[in-house]
């Protein structure tokens, strides 16, 4: 009978240990639960967050780039080997003032994307960095260009001045 309770007692106490062990491991299965759900709040208030400063900075964007291409530009060449391969056969792309991309493709029909919508933000990010390089050869060419019409008009201004210097000393010779 003694060999039969020890039986018993270890039968219960491994049950109780078993149990007990069990119990350790749905509290700690609990917490880690817990802590992956708190992370994942505070996850989700964060995209929150930055999804608001990635659009009032996608605003700024395209404003600035509207008054960057007015003056110099309807419209920037995209060249198409930027393009991710899900766009399609594009044969020439081209992005306007107000962040438009226009897509001509092979079977020569016409697509609009617009840029500050967020399901084309990867898209918009790789246009960017395809024109912005364009951008400085387009500010440095306008620039050259108004230099050259400046040294133009500097030289012939001082030839017209001393001409009408000359004119105007003439005119007061013939009065006296």
């Amino acid at each position: 009978m003694s060999q039969e309770n020890n039986t018993t007692q270890e039968t219960v106490a491994i049950s109780i240990n078993t149990e007990n062990k069990l119990d350790e491991e749905a509290k700690t299965s609990l917490q880690k639960l817990s802590d992956a759900l708190r992370s994942m709040a505070d996850d989700v208030g964060q995209i929150s967050e930055l999804a608001a400063e990635e659009q009032l900075l996608i605003a700024e964007l395209f404003k600035s780039l509207l008054q960057l291409m007015q003056p110099l530009t309807p419209s920037m060449s995209v060249s198409t080997s930027a393009l991710p391969v899900e766009v399609g056969n594009v044969s020439q792309a081209h992005i306007d003032p107000t962040g438009h991309l226009a897509l001509v493709y092979e079977d020569g029909h016409l697509e609009l994307k617009d840029l500050k919508e967020e399901h084309n933000r990867d898209l918009m990010i790789l246009v960017i960095q395809n024109v912005m390089p364009k951008f400085k050869n387009l500010t440095s060419a306008q620039k050259r260009k108004i230099e050259s019409r400046i040294k133009f008009l500097s030289a012939v201004t001082k030839e017209v001045q001393k001409i009408s210097g000359i004119l105007s000393a003439i005119g007061s010779g013939d009065q006296k």
